[in-house]
């Protein structure tokens, strides 16, 4: 079931993403877009905590990938700086998307053709002081 909320501070952000890391297993995909400051590491800060990672969890977009450790292994990829498909099979996503962990894209549009059947959706709109309006729809696969 869809679910729509608003948070009103990036504490409720981060909230809202603890607990969908909460329901999360292994296999999992959280496919997050939104503009350039809408909140998605934000969201993922909280999510990583839901999943059990006790340290903090920080933007990729330099690096790509960030792996964490909590109940389950946790890939947190930003394909914001990538050129090309190839480039995210090169780096890995197909296995990291396929393994036992829980795999966390930001700007997961820019791979769309990449994602599985099994994709949780979160949108964050809103940017500066503006509330965010926060969309997550369940995998069809779940």
């Amino acid at each position: 079931m869809k679910a729509d909320l608003v948070a009103a501070s990036p504490e409720e952000t981060a909230a809202a993403g603890e607990r969908l890391g909460a329901r999360l297993g292994p296999g999992d995909v959280v496919a997050l877009t939104g503009e350039l400051g809408a909140g998605k590491t934000c969201f993922v800060q909280g999510l990583v905590h839901g999943l059990g990672v006790t340290t903090g969890a920080t933007s990729p977009t330099f690096v790509l990938v960030n792996e964490y450790r909590g109940r389950l292994p946790v890939h947190h990829v930003d394909v914001y700086r990538t050129q090309s498909l190839t480039e995210l099979l090169d780096i890995g996503l197909a296995e990291m998307l396929g393994g036992d962990g829980v795999t966390l894209i930001e700007w997961a549009d820019r791979c769309e053709p990449l994602l599985p059947a099994r994709t949780v959706r979160v949108h964050i709109g809103g940017v500066g002081d503006e509330p965010r309006r926060i969309s997550i729809t369940p995998s069809p696969a779940r």
